[in-house]
């Protein structure tokens, strides 16, 4: 664990049950905020919403919502790109965030594309194949070793994405072609690449150019990386054209113009609330325990969907999830080993320093 995130935490004071605690509820902001997110999104175009930057506007416009954790535990805090350590300059630091901003910006979009043709369901058991990406692009930049079960795990989240590719009973949402189909499959494809990219490249920021990751620093990319994706989804909502017929979308929302509203301001709070917790288990654990929990909640989401949307499970479906659930295990157990084996050799070096005899 980094030294800087150590110095600072304030839940070392905490009791076991009471980090425990902590935990759960960071998991619960994450796993009910993103589906609620996906879920709302899908609501939104089944409505009648069809604009894709009004969708990929709202996945981040709800930013400064994340100011209120902020400045509650830390009321006399400064935003730290003012302070960040002298080896890093201030100009650096905002084209890092511009950087990451505009890849946030890409990564709503492609997702905003991909849930306007397909279903809740399908779209979710794609985004599980995020998990995949991570493991690769990890391997690559945060030099990540790559042992035969993540092998396994990427195998088996990219059967059980071909699988879905490819399955001819997979529910098409109303008016959608196959050819529109198939383009939703790839720009959901390519959303969750992007995404894990970011994870990579976020904690590759951390190490190498913020060389720290305390709660108010990972709170703070979050913030100003939005900032930037919520610029370019504006600019592009008016560069498109697709601002003039708001209006007009609104009074023919199937709904009301109320539920229109309340439907994109509750899109834009569940997607914060969902990064809340993300960065909340950032914090209280990993980078990389946050990420395999956001995998875990897409997995669930189906079944959300199959609730709210009646999303047909077929045999194919049913197959995918299940792979995805072994494919999510895989993973998640050689984290368990690596944990094991960081513990041992931990305790081994303490012990060590005890009995090492002093030299008079």
């Amino acid at each position: 664990m980094d030294e800087n995130l150590v110095d600072q935490s304030p839940f070392l004071k905490l009791g076991r049950w009471q980090w425990w605690l902590v935990v759960a509820i960071n998991i619960l902001f994450l796993v009910v905020g993103q589906a609620a997110a996906v879920l709302l999104g899908r609501f939104y175009y089944f409505q009648g919403g069809n604009s894709e930057w009004m969708a990929t506007f709202v996945q981040t416009a709800g930013f400064p919502i994340l100011l209120i954790p902020l400045f509650l535990l830390h009321p006399s805090l400064k935003l730290e790109i003012l302070t960040t350590s002298t080896s890093s300059s201030i100009k650096f630091v905002a084209l890092i965030y511009v950087f990451l901003g505009l890849l946030v910006a890409g990564d709503s979009m492609l997702y905003s594309v991909g849930l306007l043709y397909l279903s809740a369901s399908t779209y979710s058991l794609i985004c599980s194949t995020q998990l995949a990406f991570n493991a690769v692009f990890s391997y690559f930049l945060n030099s990540q070793k790559m042992t035969a079960l993540i092998l396994n795990s990427v195998g088996i989240l990219s059967l059980s994405a071909a699988l879905i590719a490819v399955n001819e009973d997979s529910e098409i949402p109303s008016g959608v072609s196959k050819g529109k189909y198939f383009l939703g499959f790839l720009c959901t494809l390519g959303a969750s690449a992007v995404c894990s990219l970011l994870l990579s490249l976020m904690q590759l920021s951390f190490e190498k150019v913020l060389r720290k990751e305390t709660f108010s620093v990972v709170l703070e990319m979050q913030i100003y990386t939005s900032l930037v994706a919520t610029c370019v989804s504006t600019v592009g909502l008016f560069a498109s054209g697709e601002w003039k017929g708001l209006q007009k979308e609104m009074e023919g929302f199937d709904s009301g113009r109320v539920s229109y509203v309340l439907t994109l301001v509750w899109t834009a709070i569940s997607w914060q609330v969902c990064a809340v917790g993300v960065v909340g288990l950032i914090f209280t654990v990993s980078s990389l325990f946050s990420n395999i929990i956001s995998t875990m909640s897409l997995v669930i989401t189906p079944l959300a969907a199959l609730i709210v949307f009646h999303d047909k499970m077929n045999a194919v479906k049913v197959i995918a999830t299940l792979m995805a659930l072994c494919g999510f295990c895989s993973y998640i157990y050689q984290n368990y080993i690596d944990d094991a084996k960081a513990r041992k050799m931990g305790s081994q070096s303490h012990t060590d320093d005890i009995e090492e005899p002093h030299h008079v």
